[in-house]
């Protein structure tokens, strides 16, 4: 069986930790990044199926980042969840704009962390061109 592996961007230590403990009940793969100047060569290093992203980071906000993963064909397929303490209407729809696959406002339960988890890699779409060979 292939193995989830997740990218957690978030730079406050408890909130990094609460991600990782929740995904390694899951038995998911993780890579932690708590500075936004290291997200895409973790991503690029990595190659996650999923991200969890902070908006609010040091040097490079969440937004911008979620722009260059999308704006890259390697990595545009990446499902993006957002996760921040901005939880405006307005936050929102900029932040599914900028190409955030789902969102959640923190604080967060285990439950809505999960569901919205299960939700966007079920979307991911599988590698369909070697199933069909």
């Amino acid at each position: 069986m292939v193995t989830t592996k997740v990218l957690i961007v978030e730079d406050d230590l408890l909130n990094r930790m609460f991600y990782e403990a929740v995904f390694q009940q899951r038995g998911y793969d993780m890579m932690a990044v708590d500075d936004g100047a290291h997200v895409l060569d973790a991503v690029d290093r990595f190659a996650p199926d999923l991200i969890t992203m902070d908006i609010h980071l040091p040097h490079i906000s969440g937004r911008k980042l979620i722009r260059k993963i999308r704006r890259n064909p390697a990595t545009q397929h990446i499902p993006i969840l957002a996760i921040t303490a901005f939880a405006g209407q307005q936050d929102e729809e900029e932040i599914r704009r900028a190409g955030a696959a789902g969102y959640l406002a923190k604080p967060l339960s285990i439950e809505r962390l999960l569901e919205e988890v299960d939700a966007l890699l079920e979307r991911t779409p599988e590698l369909e061109t070697e199933s069909h060979h």
